[in-house]
């Protein structure tokens, strides 16, 4: 049975790029923004965060997935107020979103539940999916939830 839960609307500020499933270098492109997110230090020059979680938000989807979207990693804000030059601020629109926990921390574990994700028939917006991760006293994600918006 597929997990359906209401969200409310978010704010993400962070580092983003256009890239596509089929892109050859989609797995270079999105790493080199978890990369950058985390060893030059982004993350922690993002003021007026909302939690001490991580995003990984799909967005301006081309068409569906097999098209090309925007990926922007990053933290929830509260205000757009006093972002360090180069960082996007987007939206998670407000909606119903299947929710999915990834089991274990890694790359690995991600992929692996966002290709079962992608057999199922679920009746998406292509409005907005992300991964929220929930870090350990680290500082690192232990754990991750993906949701998909649907209608």
């Amino acid at each position: 049975m597929i997990e359906t839960v209401w969200l409310d609307k978010k704010t993400i500020a962070g580092l983003s790029a256009r890239t596509g499933n089929k892109a050859p270098d989609m797995g270079k492109i999105i790493g080199g923004l978890w990369k950058r997110l985390f060893e030059e230090g982004v993350i922690s020059d993002i003021q007026n965060r909302s939690n001490d979680r991580i995003i990984g938000l799909y967005s301006d989807y081309e068409s569906d997935v097999s098209g090309e979207y925007d990926i922007t990693v990053g933290c929830e804000i509260d205000k757009e107020e006093n972002l360090p030059e180069g960082l996007v601020v987007k939206t998670i629109p407000a909606g119903s979103y299947a929710r999915f926990v990834a089991q274990g921390d890694d790359v690995q574990a991600v992929s692996k539940l966002w290709q079962e994700i992608w057999s199922l028939p679920l009746d998406r917006t292509y409005t907005g999916d992300f991964e929220e991760y929930y870090t350990g006293p680290d500082g690192m994600p232990k754990e991750a939830h993906i949701y998909v918006a649907v209608k």
